[in-house]
């Protein structure tokens, strides 16, 4: 009897993110078309990219550096997004977290502190 295939990210995620990819939010649209293509500062970031059991908005894997656009719905799940966060961090990885009305009305400084963390800078509040 063969074994079982394992997966590193369970095909279900994998299959959720591919959808999350195809509707992206405003906010996430209005992101990638900046991210995309290794625009800023030569990095590369993915998108919708499953680690462990999560989906992140954007990751940086080379930076380790998570970017999250959150939207309204983040209000209600502030204890998750928490955990969410330990977990991340515990993996190695820094989480940036930005409001989608931060996105729309500030979209170059979202994107000066996400290039000055890539750079090994603290972001400017």
């Amino acid at each position: 009897m063969a074994k079982p295939k394992k997966y590193r990210i369970p095909p279900p995620l994998t299959y959720f993110a591919r959808k999350m990819r195809q509707e992206p939010t405003e906010a996430e649209r209005r992101l990638w078309s900046r991210l995309r293509h290794r625009q800023l500062g030569g990095y590369k970031f993915r998108r919708q990219h499953p680690i462990g059991p999560y989906i992140v908005d954007f990751c940086c894997v080379e930076k380790k550096l998570i970017v999250e656009a959150d939207g309204d719905v983040h209000a209600f799940q502030e204890k998750q997004d928490r955990e969410r966060t330990k977990w991340l961090e515990k993996e190695g990885y820094r989480v940036l977290r930005f409001a989608n009305v931060t996105i729309f009305q500030q979209t170059e400084a979202v994107l000066e502190a996400i290039l000055a963390v890539c750079d090994g800078e603290e972001p400017q509040p």
